[in-house]
């Protein structure tokens, strides 16, 4: 069975909510996720917009999910580490945890929710930045999912 990652507020390709963007609440959207195989140890998830004037624009950094976990809930607080022991890095927004979708008016942009399976729990501190991430995770991804929502901003 492959891994999916999926949203109980859009399905992929359509238009995430506003609330869930600088023009609403600015909160994490609800996302869920099957399939992780058996021999990982770790879940990471990023959030980024590579359709950012600037080049692609981080919008979450997620590391060390424990396995056992299938879900994260909206609105996801903004701590270095969650509750259930997941670590948050830094987002381009340079603020811990999510930031949403906050494009120049005009063009739609889209946002990749990219969640991996690794065979690792990483030796990682809450606060690094993605290319940190991407470089320990390097050769433990076991599987790969991702989900992609577009938003345009209004003003």
């Amino acid at each position: 069975m492959a891994m999916t990652i999926t949203s109980s507020v859009f399905r992929a390709g359509e238009v995430i909510p506003s609330k869930y963007s600088c023009e609403g609440a600015n909160v994490s959207p609800p996302v869920q996720w099957d399939g992780v195989p058996a021999g990982a140890r770790s879940l990471a998830l990023i959030c980024d917009d590579p359709d950012a004037p600037v080049g692609t624009w981080v919008h979450w950094v997620l590391y060390n999910l424990p396995t056992s976990v299938s879900n994260l809930p909206a609105h996801v607080p903004a701590s270095e580490i969650l509750s259930f022991g997941a670590k948050q890095g830094m987002n381009d927004f340079k603020r811990i945890g999510y930031g949403g979708p906050c494009p120049p008016p005009g063009k739609t942009h889209r946002y990749y929710f990219k969640l991996y399976a690794l065979d690792v729990e990483l030796a990682l501190k809450p606060r690094a930045i993605k290319q940190e991430l991407l470089r320990l995770m390097e050769g433990h991804i076991l599987a790969e999912a991702q989900l992609m929502g577009t938003y345009q901003r209004k003003k």
